[in-house]
């Protein structure tokens, strides 16, 4: 990932987090963010090695303070896991954190004799995790549809509905002025606007999430949780106790759908969700997560657990198709653990301000081209580029916009929730009770295909979309 951009992305998420230093990893590669000075371990003995281990190796070759190495809070959540200081998180700056880095080093040999992963970094787990201005949402007419468009629903469904839970941010506090989200409830929002009635960055976007199953699915019972209410964003270590929450809330749902994750440079998963994935493989629940938008086949979890043994058939993971279908979209992450594809690239939607409407604040971006190295002018270039974030002393005027209920917005954040009702409209339609069944027959009904970076996936195209034109490459300034 280009650092320019990257480093958008810790300034935005730092802002969200102000009391969490955060470093940019791993090292030299700006992959992802985590939280600076600490460390994670499984509670229980394989903690007390961890803190061991790491001291014995600041000790011999200096690589760090031994003293400093505690433990940080108490165990027992059910996350499983526990936070280990490794140095002063107020040392240094953004760029890597040698401390970390060198317990992670110690812990080698020890993991290589296990035979599993014993420490990790707390990684920041976000809904937007490449801060791409394509990730905010466009104010769309007040005639626009959305699109996908809400589907027929003739009297009520014959069995039980499909229940979804969607992790996320809140529910709007006027989401209930949009017909399709009647069947939809859950958490509030928090803070919507500040104190300038400026809507907060991500505010909405669970309450679009929402309107997009709701729109595919009519008859699904829908539930959000603000897991994710923090500007969307959360430390690893939170991650997994919130996702247990939000499954104690209402019991396991049929589907649930996350559009959150990271990267973490390795293929063995996410120590922090680590406990819930395992209890989640022993339920009915099919978790459909997005793909990530860093345009990159690195794994992004927890979607890549599509491609672990053992989750095949527990997780789908879902990349964004481009507007008119074609192809992926520039943005979406790929490869062979991204099983599916679906619309999410200018799709239509809820998102609040319905009867009153509510600004957005946007700043002008100071990108010339597409970042990814496609030519045609995708989520970035319309309908002008611009976004909350801009380089260090960027002289250009924010441009104030206003919502009045439905958006454009753009990401694999929304494909995942399309593939979501599409599932959840199988379960109703042919009367499969178990979701996992119901993902097997709809893939393997699926006559659409996409070919993304050479991998050959089902297309999942729901009858109410629309394909939207992608516009020519633009001609190329004079410089």
């Amino acid at each position: 990932m280009p650092p320019r951009r990257f480093h958008e992305q810790y300034r935005q998420i730092q802002r969200s987090m102000p009391d969490v230093p955060l470093a940019v990893g791993p090292d030299d590669a700006g992959e992802f963010l985590y939280e600076k000075g600490v460390v994670l371990a499984r509670e229980g003995e394989e903690a007390q090695v961890v803190e061991d281990t790491v001291r014995g190796h600041f000790r011999t070759f200096a690589a760090g303070v031994p003293d400093r190495v505690r433990r940080l809070g108490p165990a027992g959540d059910r996350s499983g896991v526990v936070r280990i200081q490794v140095s002063d998180p107020g040392e240094g700056d953004a760029a890597g954190d040698p401390a970390v880095t060198g317990a992670l080093r110690a812990l080698a040999a020890v993991e290589g004799r296990t035979g599993r992963r014993m420490v990790s970094r707390n990684h920041v787990v976000h809904i937007a995790v490449n801060a791409c201005p394509g990730d905010e949402p466009v104010p769309v007419s007040r005639d626009a549809r959305p699109n996908p468009a809400v589907a027929e629903a003739d009297g009520e469904p014959g069995g039980d509905a499909a229940r979804v839970l969607v992790v996320d941010t809140g529910l709007m506090h006027d989401y209930r002025d949009y017909p399709p989200l009647a069947r939809t409830q859950g958490d509030a929002q928090v803070a919507e606007c500040d104190d300038d009635g400026i809507l907060q960055q991500y505010c909405g976007h669970g309450t679009f999430i929402a309107g997009l199953v709701a729109a595919v699915a009519p008859h699904t019972d829908i539930t959000v949780s603000n897991a994710l209410n923090d500007a969307g964003a959360v430390l690893e270590h939170e991650f997994g106790e919130k996702l247990f929450d939000a499954v104690d809330a209402g019991g396991w749902p049929d589907v649930l759908s996350l559009s959150a994750g990271t990267t973490n440079g390795r293929t063995d998963g996410l120590l922090g969700v680590d406990a819930f994935m395992r209890e989640l493989r022993g339920q009915h629940t099919l978790l459909v997560a997005a793909a990530g938008n860093n345009a990159s086949a690195t794994p992004f979890w927890p979607a890549a657990y599509a491609d672990l043994p053992g989750y095949e058939d527990a997780v789908l993971s879902v990349g964004a198709l481009r507007a008119d279908g074609a192809s992926g979209a520039c943005f979406t992450n790929h490869g062979g653990w991204v099983k599916a594809y679906a619309p999410g690239e200018r799709l239509t939607s809820a998102l609040t301000g319905f009867g009153t409407p509510v600004p957005y604040v946007y700043q002008h971006s100071t990108y010339d081209t597409c970042r990814y190295g496609f030519s045609y002018p995708c989520t970035c270039h319309h309908p002008r580029h611009t976004g909350v974030l801009s380089e260090d002393g960027a002289s250009a005027k924010p441009d104030q916009v206003m919502f009045e209920g439905l958006a454009q917005w753009s990401g694999t954040s929304f494909a995942a929730p399309v593939a979501v009702g599409m599932i959840a409209a199988h379960m109703t339609a042919r009367g499969v009770r178990d979701p996992r069944a119901a993902r097997r027959e709809l893939l393997d009904g699926v006559d659409e295909f996409v070919d993304v970076r050479g991998a050959h996936r089902p297309a999942l195209l729901p009858p109410t979309w629309r394909p939207v034109r992608v516009p020519p490459a633009p001609t190329a300034r004079p410089r």
